[in-house]
């Protein structure tokens, strides 16, 4: 029998309506009023909204045209990812004072390990409420975060008392909140699966751990046993500071949909060269190549293909895309392309994760 994992001390640090509020700080005059960053109400759509916006009911992924119908004094900003990047680096850099271990998901959130720390600070949850103050202190941006002993209910806890807070589940405490956290909130479970699990009569973690592993996975396939592992506490996913990408894509929304097939392969040249670039940068290339094409209508297709050899470069990259677009008939205008490559050349395997937790009642969180 395998020995039981160490107890980790994990905390996700989530920055709060990110883009929203970095536009607020650095223009005053939009405290306190609902604002969407975003390409504006015609034909853009919301990349995030402050949380005056939201009580509206304005979230990112929603059109312009349907974020202006639910808040009529919505007031669009232009996104700034220069900027959003640069507020990002110097977030990290606070990160970095306390721990090597830093995982970044986006330019908004992190994973960081504190088990063994910079600072020999016992408490997890006081290197969070720290770094928390110091982001406001040196930026004028809040962040939330949860505290845990590993990313899944580290991730889950930040939500629970966002914006500006913070949440610990210790040791003795995870198996009994995640028992009764709606299956809904469990990150990863998407609006399809939760209705999927409500038919099941699951509703909340009580409900998920009362099933079998056999169960779970008839229902779920590969992803039954990590419903199964996470509702008792096992997730051993470790905080890797040189996270690697699973694809790297580049896509472009159009001011007026196309039609034209000569028009789009001009916009996928471009794409192209952005994606080269991107590519270049990280020093990779991968074998699989997606084209991603959303509609007028905004029904979205994704084409692929799997290569013998890897590819990175423009003139690859287009020739394959290419193949892609005349693969079959487009059935309407196009709105939005985008070219993606996966199954990259990082080196890295899949992690199997053991199913062995440790829970320790006298622990210093």
């Amino acid at each position: 029998m395998a020995a039981p994992p160490p107890i980790r001390k994990i905390i996700h640090v989530d920055m709060d309506a990110f883009y929203a509020s970095v536009e607020q700080l650095d223009n005053p005059a939009l405290n306190g009023k609902p604002i969407a960053v975003g390409g504006g109400e015609t034909r853009g759509v919301v990349s995030a909204a402050s949380y005056e916006a939201r009580k509206y009911g304005v979230k990112s992924a929603l059109s312009g045209y349907l974020a202006k119908q639910r808040c009529p004094d919505l007031i669009f900003v232009k996104p700034r990812f220069d900027r959003y990047r640069e507020i990002s680096r110097a977030v990290r850099q606070i990160f970095l004072d306390y721990t090597d271990l830093v995982e970044p998901l986006s330019l908004d959130e992190a994973y960081l390990d504190v088990t063994e720390n910079k600072l020999g600070n016992p408490s997890a949850t006081l290197i969070a409420k720290e770094i928390r103050s110091r982001i406001f202190k040196e930026l004028g941006l809040t962040a939330s975060a949860g505290i845990s002993i590993n990313k899944f209910i580290a991730k889950v806890a930040s939500d629970i008392n966002k914006p500006n807070g913070q949440k610990t589940v210790g040791p003795e405490a995870v198996l009994s909140f995640l028992q009764k956290l709606e299956i809904r909130k469990f990150y990863g479970v998407g609006k399809v699966t939760a209705e999927k699990m409500y038919q099941l009569g699951i509703f909340t973690g009580q409900d998920l751990k009362k099933h079998s592993l056999e169960f779970l996975e008839s229902h779920f396939g590969k992803s039954g046993l990590h419903y199964y592992q996470v509702v008792r506490g096992i997730h051993l996913s470790p905080v890797k500071s040189d996270r690697n990408p699973k694809s790297i894509g580049a896509e472009r929304t159009f001011s007026e949909n196309l039609s034209s097939e000569i028009f789009m392969l001009e916009r996928l040249d471009r794409i192209a060269n952005e994606l080269d670039k991107r590519l270049s940068k990280k020093k990779l290339a991968g074998k699989t190549i997606t084209l991603k094409i959303k509609y007028s209508d905004f029904n979205l297709q994704t084409r692929s293909k799997t290569l013998q050899e890897y590819i990175s470069s423009h003139g690859d990259i287009l020739e394959e895309a290419r193949s892609l677009l005349y693969q079959e008939k487009l059935y309407n205008s196009v709105r939005l392309l985008g070219i993606s490559l996966s199954n990259l050349n990082t080196g890295q395997e899949l992690e199997k994760e053991e199913e062995s937790v440790s829970v320790q009642l006298k622990f210093e969180f």
